[in-house]
């Protein structure tokens, strides 16, 4: 039996003249989709540990509870940063901040909507923004902070499942 090889992947945001264009969702059914993203900041031995004692505050305030405001309020505004984003309906987002291992904090946001189209750009930027969040709370005390990797943990909906939903916290 002859098996049949998986169709080539294609960049779907060109048209058949190679032009960059929006995505036509208006025929997909509209399921429940979610994407879960995370990323990662890495600290210097020194401030990880100012970090800890301090229950991750601040000058400027609470570094998690501020981090969780801006990759939420990021989430919601996807679409106005990058270009072929539709805007969704955002029926739910989690963003869970705790420590990794001693010097490095795991974000992972975790976004839920009721669409024509996933939600994976909207859970990476809700994590990227919220590590940059922490970044700029937090470099005051050093400039060697390191964000990343970010990716994609899973997603549900649409043509085919892939990792896993995390609940994101809460």
């Amino acid at each position: 039996m002859a098996r049949s090889r998986p169709s080539a992947a294609v960049l779907t945001h060109l048209d058949a003249q190679g032009q960059p264009t929006m995505v036509d969702v208006s025929a997909k059914p509209v399921t429940a989709r979610a994407a879960s993203a995370e990323c990662r900041v890495r600290f210097p031995a020194a401030v990880a540990a100012q970090l800890h004692r301090s229950g991750l505050r601040s000058a400027k305030g609470g570094i998690v509870d501020t981090a969780i405001i801006a990759g939420t309020m990021a989430v919601k505004r996807t679409h106005e940063l990058i270009p072929f984003c539709h805007p969704l309906p955002i029926d739910g987002v989690r963003i869970a901040i705790a420590w990794h291992a001693e010097r490095e904090l795991r974000i992972e946001c975790t976004v839920r909507t009721t669409h024509r189209t996933g939600v994976e750009m909207e859970a990476l930027t809700g994590a990227t923004v919220a590590a940059l969040t922490v970044y700029d709370m937090c470099k005051a005390l050093s400039h060697a902070i390191v964000l990343g990797p970010a990716r994609l943990v899973g997603k549900r909906g649409g043509k085919r499942d892939v990792g896993v939903i995390g609940e994101g916290g809460q």
